[in-house]
């Protein structure tokens, strides 16, 4: 079973629970949701029973300020007072309730986000690969933020509105259990059909983030390549493929939009039915001396208290279903299983000299073939290996195996005698650092970059990694020196010069094990004669795992492994293997004719 079908699977499972169940799971992961909920509970009590102090005021004032020959001015000034003291009061709570609601909830929503990126951190390389890194983003980012718009306004309508209703039809069923039963019938059709749209509508919100999280992986995609864009001439047809994403998101949205606003127009039928009975009925009552005058019309202000949360549910059903979605697609994301763990209880391994083992080790991508064939290779402390082989041969699955950006499918990564499955994150990191081909910079300044492989390290220390890599001259000759911005994904620099960053990043970070993935596959000759000459001092005194594509590294190391077809077929010093018949000679022949040639 592939890891995308798996992911498939548990997505599925995630989007048939339903939106209650969604709910619950989405408040036990973010427990700051229920921080100082009874006290914001009360708060939207206490708000929603000044609803009906309008209501009963009116009533008051009718039968008894106007009940005799002369109105009772001081009774229904003092009602009128007291009215609005409570509707005052009741100010007072709304607006302390929003306030403690959206503490609350920006609280328990980046708790969400934060659990969501770190798990996304803690998914493999190979995982990630199965999913658009947009579409990720787009999980803890926007999905999130639909949560956030129903926390803090749908679930306050939602609190207000259940409690506006059951005040209502309290003093409804008070006042005249004729009328309020009249009310109640005319609206339990919507009662029974509403649970059947809810399905349909989240149906149709489900659709509506995938089609989000399509649409912002093609715009984000479409950015960072935006000079490969260029230099192919393909703005068109890149604006035709964004385009196609923002139409079908356009297109989701409007359909879910049109069944929602559906429920509105019969919210409003149903609501005029019922005043229209409410009035026949109420005249018929009050002729037979059952109701009041200022009953019936406190009955009518009542009405109007009890439709109008129905009638904004279309709003809340909105908001609901786009937060139950969006809820389910974050879900899905914690859901997936982090296949490379932290394993709890793991083991620390003491700094000093590293021995690497591979044994029996194999490997295969979901429904490939075995791209790795029972590996077993022992790495010598304070070696230089190099590994050679023709694309596709399997260098670097070797690579992410060793740093266990994956792990194998059979066999096992041993590191000083420890399965490297067993070994703390924390202590694989500090002991196993690899030099990625392409050199990834953040944003920010060449200190802060080279820093980021040691965060104490002080621009000292920096000035002196420098040095002994024999880069100052390199260093001087930029504009500000360590100040120097690199811009967004390091492209104020050529490529050599981020190798070069990411070289001294290693370096800072002191670790027992070097693993270098092509690291001069990208410069030019006069950068590969300082990058040499920064590996040497690199790799001095420490492992060095070079994954090589050029003549000069290989014949640098100690030792050579070279792949074919995802097994080694030969390993041995440079001069020793040249001389033989295989793999390695021909690649030799291949490298010297280039060399050449060029």
């Amino acid at each position: 079973m592939t890891a995308r079908v798996e992911e498939r699977r548990t997505t599925l499972r995630v989007e048939q629970r339903s939106a209650i169940g969604t709910f619950r799971r989405g408040l036990a992961l973010s427990p700051e949701f229920r921080v100082g909920l009874p006290v914001t509970l009360l708060l939207a009590v206490l708000a929603t029973l000044g609803k009906v102090i309008v209501p009963i005021a009116v009533q008051q004032v009718i039968d008894r300020g106007l009940r005799g020959a002369t109105p009772d001015m001081p009774f229904i000034r003092n009602a009128v007072l007291l009215c609005a003291v409570a509707v005052l009061l009741t100010a007072l709570c709304g607006y302390l309730m929003n306030v403690r609601l959206y503490r609350s909830t920006e609280s328990g929503l980046a708790s969400l986000r934060g659990k969501g990126f770190r798990h996304v951190h803690d998914l493999s390389v190979l995982t990630q690969n199965t999913e658009r890194r947009g579409a990720l983003v787009s999980r803890v980012t926007s999905d999130v933020d639909q949560i956030s718009t129903f926390m803090q306004w749908g679930g306050l309508m939602v609190l207000i509105s259940c409690g506006q209703l059951l005040v209502a039809s309290v003093l409804m069923a008070v006042y005249s259990w004729q009328l309020a039963l009249l009310v109640w019938a005319c609206f339990l059709p919507l009662v029974v059909v509403l649970p059947r749209f809810q399905r349909w509508v989240a149906g149709a919100y489900t659709e509506v983030r995938e089609r989000t999280g399509d649409m912002l992986s093609a715009i984000s995609e479409s950015v960072v390549g935006s000079a490969v864009i260029r230099a192919y001439g393909s703005e068109d047809r890149t604006a035709r493929r964004i385009d196609e994403a923002v139409n079908a998101q356009r297109n989701a949205q409007t359909r879910a939009q049109k069944i929602v606003a559906f429920t509105f127009p019969i919210t409003e039928l149903v609501g005029a039915a019922a005043i229209a009975g409410v009035v026949l009925l109420g005249v018929q009552l009050g002729i037979g001396g059952t109701i009041t005058a200022g009953r019936l019309v406190a009955f009518l202000f009542l009405i109007t208290l009890f439709i109008s949360p129905l009638q904004t549910a279309t709003e809340v059903l909105n908001d609901a279903q786009n937060a139950v979605a969006g809820w389910r697609r974050v879900l899905g994301v914690l859901d997936t299983p982090a296949d490379v763990a932290d394993p709890v209880g793991g083991v620390t391994l003491p700094r000093g000299s590293i021995t690497v083992s591979f044994q029996d080790v194999g490997f295969s991508y979901p429904d490939g073939p075995p791209v790795l064939h029972e590996v077993s290779v022992d790495i010598a402390p304070r070696t230089r290996v190099a590994v050679v082989g023709e694309t596709g041969s399997g260098k670097t699955t070797f690579a992410k195996l060793l740093t266990r950006l994956m792990d194998p499918t059979a066999g096992r990564v041993v590191v000083d005698g420890v399965d490297l499955r067993k070994v703390k994150f924390s202590s694989l990191r500090e002991r196993i650092v690899m030099v990625p081909q392409d050199g990834f910079l953040f944003d920010g300044t060449l200190a802060h970059n080279i820093r980021y492989g040691r965060p104490s390290a002080t621009d000292d220390d920096i000035d002196l990694a420098m040095t002994e890599l024999g880069l100052t001259d390199w260093l001087q000759g930029l504009p500000a020196g360590l100040a120097t911005p690199v811009g967004q994904r390091g492209e104020s620099l050529s490529a050599g010069e981020r190798q070069l960053v990411a070289l001294a990043r290693a370096y800072l970070a002191d670790p027992d094990l070097l693993l270098l993935d092509e690291a001069t596959s990208a410069v030019d000759p006069a950068t590969e004669v300082r990058l040499a000459r920064a590996l040497d001092g690199v790799t001095r005194g420490r492992t060095a795992v070079s994954i090589a594509h050029r003549l000069s590294t290989a014949q640098a190391a100690d030792e050579v492994l070279v792949f074919e077809h995802g097994r080694v077929v030969q390993r041995g010093p440079h001069a020793e293997l040249v001389r033989q018949d295989g793999v390695y000679a021909d690649l030799y022949a291949s490298w010297t004719s280039a060399a050449r040639t060029s």
